[in-house]
């Protein structure tokens, strides 16, 4: 690039030319210099940019001026690019926060957070709510009385009784009945000595008790015997029904006997007795509550008990004896009320 000088026609320190030399204004393009210099200033920014700087101004001291092209500027293009460019050399827009901005996008996705965990509840409580329904409340599981069956009832417990008190669970879920309420309240049925109660997917249930046959029947006059178990409380009151094999205990009064001692001690002994012993009894007496007193086919065999303690040591002993001949003999009458020491008579 030609560079032009212009001079008054003085040099630095104010004198005139030379002689010979042309005075006023004189204008010389130097081309060449400016060219190199040009040169040595490109060269110098890319390569060694100190140099350059350097040069051009020592060769301004030289000249007496200072050429601005010569300097150094700052190439805001360049830095701009380079303040710009990603990490992997593409060009990307400068980073520009807009708070307010932010502030929105913020409160917009904690929005959709809410939104999205409030429908996430709804749906799990409806759920919940659903399964709650058909569990409980629906027809599927509900207990209905047609449903229920007993098994183990007899002549003395009927299956009457034991449904009467089941079908008061009817009508619930099954997951609501309770098994161990229904049981409870059947083994409070005279003669109901254990009961099972069983749920059977989806809406039935089913109840197994054990009845015992009478303890003993209480006869009052002439033909009139009520059936009673070993606690003392009144069986089902059939006609009709064989009565061999139970014991039999003559009472004024039902009622008034079943609440004295003696009565409930000879309930006790005779429950405990084994089948075989307990058909062949004939008569039963219960005075007072230490003589208890039974008779085996028809008065061969008479066994004075005493009360109900050490009833297990007493059974074995009264077995021993009389199924033994050489301990029995001829003798007919064996009291056991105190065990350790018989007596055989």
């Amino acid at each position: 690039m030609a560079r032009r000088v212009i001079s008054s026609g003085k040099d630095s320190k104010g004198t005139k030319p030379q002689s010979g030399k042309r005075t006023g204004r004189s204008v010389s393009s130097e081309r060449t210099g400016g060219r190199s210099a040009e040169k040595r200033s490109v060269v110098g920014h890319s390569a060694a940019g100190g140099s350059a700087v350097t040069d051009a101004a020592s060769h301004s001291k030289a000249e007496g001026f200072v050429d601005a092209r010569r300097l150094r500027s700052e190439d805001l293009v360049s830095k701009t690019l380079q303040e710009t460019t990603g990490t992997i050399g593409v060009m990307t827009r400068p980073k520009v926060v807009d708070f307010n901005a932010r502030l929105k996008e913020r409160r917009k996705a904690g929005a959709r957070v809410v939104a999205v965990r409030a429908l996430a509840g709804i749906a799990v409580a409806a759920v919940l709510g659903a399964v709650i329904w058909l569990l409980f409340f629906s027809s599927v599981f509900r207990l209905e009385p047609g449903n229920i069956s007993v098994a183990g009832a007899n002549e003395w417990v009927s299956e009457s009784q034991v449904l009467d008190i089941a079908r008061q669970q009817s009508g619930k879920s099954l997951f609501l009945v309770s098994d161990s309420a229904v049981e409870k309240q059947i083994k409070s049925i005279p003669g109901v000595t254990s009961a099972e109660s069983k749920k059977h997917l989806p809406n039935s249930l089913e109840v197994t008790i054990k009845a015992q046959k009478p303890a003993a029947m209480l006869k009052t006059g002439e033909n009139h015997m009520t059936a009673v178990d070993s606690k003392g409380r009144v069986l089902n009151s059939v006609s009709g029904v064989s009565v061999e094999g139970i014991p039999v205990i003559e009472v004024q009064d039902v009622d008034v006997s079943l609440s004295k001692r003696p009565i409930k001690e000879a309930l006790r002994i005779l429950s405990s007795l084994p089948e075989s012993m307990r058909g062949s009894i004939t008569k039963v007496t219960a005075a007072t509550q230490d003589s208890i007193t039974t008779e085996l086919n028809g008065g061969d065999r008479v066994i004075v008990w005493g009360d109900s303690s050490e009833l297990k040591l007493k059974k074995a002993v009264v077995d021993k004896i009389i199924n033994d001949p050489n301990v029995i003999g001829d003798k007919h009458n064996v009291d056991v009320s105190a065990p350790l020491r018989p007596i055989i008579k």
